[in-house]
């Protein structure tokens, strides 16, 4: 269940399920159960307050009440406004509720060692303010387990963003899908764990909606790896030209390094002449020219990869040579310097983009070429892969990789050991390393953005930029081993 969905598109998907024959009050019920379900395996029987709002999320709250009173739980439920305002399946499940309905506040709050938050849910596009934001923050401050049900009231499942205040939950479950709130920062921070449980929508009307945004996990590229045949060579693995800086040489050498374990066949770092021999001397395996003969290089074709921006510098030379790379429609990974050097000529960078291109800024960057970009991380990274025509890995701990067409890919790896000096350099090259082989640019950006998180998670505490490149055997071998029919093939 890799799909993201909009909150319009859940709505459809409910709207749908219903026109096909599956009544509304089933759905709740059902989302009801799946929330009960959660709950049962991780707590003991206790006091449990739920807090239930006007709409479908409280009617999802009043199943809750019903189904955990029916097992022993010592229930107490509150309502935001009253009964009789409640309509539809909401209000069909209050008339089966038969306990007090008290009025929402912080008195229920008290004695309660689990509070289940049914006040808002994904859909919320206002700010809490006034009594239920006090409610809020009284909810936060008890010592109290927290189960919210769809999104913590006060989160924005479009956007992750809090709407004034909102509920910081150690346990989230949403229903069919997750929304995008559930993984962009801040929302994500407060979700605590989360399930998507299943409720009855089938996958066949998720996919009629055709979503394009996704989390970012194996199923979504793994089948367009490209793993070397039997007769591979390192010739059709790709060569890539890798453009050195005179003075920040670890930033390419970290990122060449990368490249080479992502499988490219060949790497050639580009330099001023005084800088090469320390290239030269870094690796065995890695190939040095003069910088001056980049433009010669490029004449040949087989030259299929080129990077530019680690430790390159910012200036004249660097755009030339980024300009250049587009024209003749190579593979292109541009990254740091490469991208600051057209803070004041974006277009520029923009029209001259030809092949498959990944630009990989963390906000600071993504703000000097798209500075009139406002909206959440999806929206901006969406609307700047649409106007550059490249891929766009708008980097942070809720990395976001979006293409042109308007795929998405959102990060959920917790690896906060990544924030480390070089770490974006060796995304770098994991990106071209796979471009250069063939893959796809939104995949192979997608694909570089989880085995670099999921190597800063393996590996944990003390994590230094040098140990991603030589995390990355173990994964690709385990993405290896996963193939159908690819092991024990020997050459």
């Amino acid at each position: 269940m890799s799909e993201i969905l909009t909150i319009a598109q859940m709505y459809e998907a409910d709207k749908r399920t219903i026109e096909n024959g599956l009544a509304g009050a089933v759905l709740m019920e059902n989302a009801g159960q799946a929330v009960v379900d959660a709950i049962v395996p991780r707590f003991r029987p206790c006091a449990v307050s739920v807090l239930c709002g006007p709409g479908n999320n409280g009617g999802d709250g009043f199943v809750i009440a019903r189904l955990l009173r029916t097992q022993g739980w010592n229930v107490r439920l509150g309502l935001l406004g009253n009964v009789t305002d409640l309509t539809g399946d909401a209000a069909l499940n209050a008339e089966k509720w038969q306990g007090m309905i008290e009025l929402l506040s912080p008195a229920l709050i008290v004695g309660a060692d689990l509070i289940v938050d049914c006040i808002f849910g994904a859909g919320l596009s206002r700010d809490i303010t006034g009594d239920i934001a006090q409610l809020v923050q009284v909810v936060n401050d008890s010592p109290a387990s927290v189960v919210a049900v769809d999104m913590p009231s006060g989160v924005d499942g479009a956007s992750g963003a809090v709407r004034g205040v909102a509920i910081d939950a150690d346990l989230t479950v949403t229903f069919c899908r997750a929304k995008p709130g559930h993984y962009l920062l801040p929302g994500r921070g407060m979700c605590g764990e989360r399930i998507v449980a299943d409720i009855g929508i089938s996958d066949e009307t998720v996919a009629s909606l055709r979503p394009d945004m996704f989390v970012n996990n194996p199923d979504l590229w793994a089948g367009h790896i490209p793993w070397p045949g039997i007769s591979g060579h390192k010739y059709n693995r790709g060569h890539v030209l890798a453009l050195g800086g005179a003075q920040t040489t670890g930033a390419i050498r970290l990122a060449s390094r990368a490249a080479r374990r992502a499988g490219v066949g060949l790497l050639t770092v580009l330099a001023e002449p005084a800088a090469l021999p320390l290239y030269a001397q870094d690796a065995p395996g890695v190939m040095v020219a003069p910088i001056a003969r980049f433009e010669d290089l490029m004449q040949d074709c087989r030259h299929n990869g080129v990077l530019v921006g680690p430790g390159a510098g910012v200036g004249d030379d660097t755009r030339r040579r980024v300009v250049y790379a587009l024209h003749c429609a190579r593979a292109c990974v541009l990254d740091a310097d490469a991208l600051t050097s057209f803070a004041d000529e974006p277009s520029t960078l923009f029209f001259a983009i030809q092949g498959p291109t990944v630009m990989t800024p963390h906000e600071g960057e993504f703000s000097r070429l798209f500075a009139d970009m406002t909206g959440d991380k999806v929206v901006r990274a969406r609307a700047a892969a649409k106007r550059s025509g490249a891929v766009i890995v708008l980097k942070g701990a809720d990395t976001v990789v979006a293409a042109p067409d308007g795929r998405v890919a959102i990060n959920d790896i917790f690896a906060p050991w990544l924030a480390t000096a070089g770490s974006g350099d060796v995304l770098a090259g994991i990106i071209i390393g796979l471009l250069a082989q063939g893959m796809p640019a939104f995949e192979a950006a997608s694909m570089a953005v989880w085995v670099h998180g999921q190597s800063g998670y393996e590996f944990g505490p003390g994590l230094i930029a040098e140990d991603i490149p030589d995390a990355l055997p173990a994964l690709l071998s385990q993405l290896w081993r996963g193939v159908p029919g690819k092991q024990g093939i020997a050459g």
